[in-house]
C-alpha cells in the first residue's frame, strides 16, 4: 500500500478488465501527445508493451494512440492533475487524475474527500518520493531480484502485488533505463510507471479493524471515479 493502493475482492474483479483497458487507454493517449511512434517515444513504448501483456485489442490500442497524437478524427486532450489529502484517520493520500474537464473532476474530488480531508498542493507531497515503479516477474528460474536491482540500476525492490512478482523502485528519471535493463537480468517487465511512495508509511496494525475498513472504503470510492488513474496511500504493506 505504501506505493499504490489497488482494490481487492471478487466483486471488484468482475469489472477489472474493462477498468484496466480504460485507464491504460488514457495513459496511452497522454503519452502519444509526445509522438505516435513507440520507437521514438519511450513512455509510449512501455505502455504499448503493457497493453500487449494484458491482451488489449489492437484496434483499441491503435485508437488510443491516434486520439492522443491527434492523428485520429476524434482526438482527445487529457489534463494530468494530482490531488493531495488525507483518508480517514489521517492516512496521507495522493490521487492522480487524467481528465478532459478540470472543473468536473475538481468538484467530484471535493465530494469524494468529504469523509477525509482534501489538502492544498504540497500538503502531503512532502511525505512521498516521486519514483519509478516497475512490476516484473522472473523469466528464468532462480532470477535474483536483489542482483537484478543492482545490475539494472534500481534504487530498491520489494514483493509485488501478485505472487511471484517483484516491484523495482527507481529514480523517476531512470524508469525507462531500468525497464530496458531488467530483461537481461532474467525479469519480464509487466508494468512501468511513475508514481509516489510514502516516506513514512503508517503501519496498518496501528489502526483498529473498523478504522482500517473506513480507510479501505474511502480509497475504494476514490478509485472508482472515472477520472482517477492511480491512488497512492501512506500505508505500509
Amino acid at each position: 500500500m505504501g506505493a499504490q493502493w489497488k482494490a481487492k475482492g471478487k466483486e471488484l474483479a468482475a469489472n477489472a478488465r474493462g477498468r484496466i483497458f480504460g485507464k491504460l487507454s488514457k495513459d496511452i493517449m497522454v503519452a502519444a501527445r509526445s509522438g505516435a511512434d513507440p520507437a521514438a517515444n519511450s513512455r509510449l513504448r512501455l505502455l504499448v508493451e503493457q497493453a500487449r501483456k494484458v491482451s488489449m485489442p489492437k484496434d483499441t490500442l491503435d485508437r488510443a494512440i491516434k486520439k492522443g497524437s491527434g492523428t485520429g478524427s476524434d482526438a482527445v486532450h487529457f489534463e494530468h492533475v494530482v490531488y493531495e489529502g488525507f483518508a480517514p484517520h489521517r492516512v496521507p493520500v495522493m490521487v492522480e487524475c487524467l481528465t478532459d474537464n478540470l472543473n468536473r473532476t475538481a468538484s467530484e474530488v471535493r465530494v469524494l474527500f468529504r469523509k477525509g480531508q482534501l489538502g492544498a498542493a504540497g500538503s502531503v507531497a512532502w511525505d512521498f518520493n516521486h519514483v519509478g515503479l516497475i512490476e516484473a516477474e522472473p523469466a528464468t528460474p532462480g532470477a535474483d531480484p536483489e542482483l537484478a536491482a543492482i545490475e539494472a540500476g534500481a534504487q530498491d525492490f520489494e514483493p509485488g502485488d501478485e505472487e511471484g512478482t517483484t516491484l523495482f523502485i527507481t529514480d523517476h528519471a531512470d524508469l525507462d533505463l531500468v525497464s530496458r535493463a531488467l530483461p537481461a537480468q532474467g525479469f519480464t517487465v509487466l508494468s512501468a510507471k511513475l508514481g509516489y511512495k510514502a516516506k513514512n508509511p503508517i503501519d496498518p496494525s496501528s489502526l483498529s479493524s473498523g478504522d482500517l475498513h473506513e480507510v479501505e472504503t474511502f480509497l475504494a470510492s476514490i478509485d472508482a471515479n472515472d477520472d482517477v488513474q492511480n491512488v497512492f496511500v501512506g500505508l505500509a504493506g
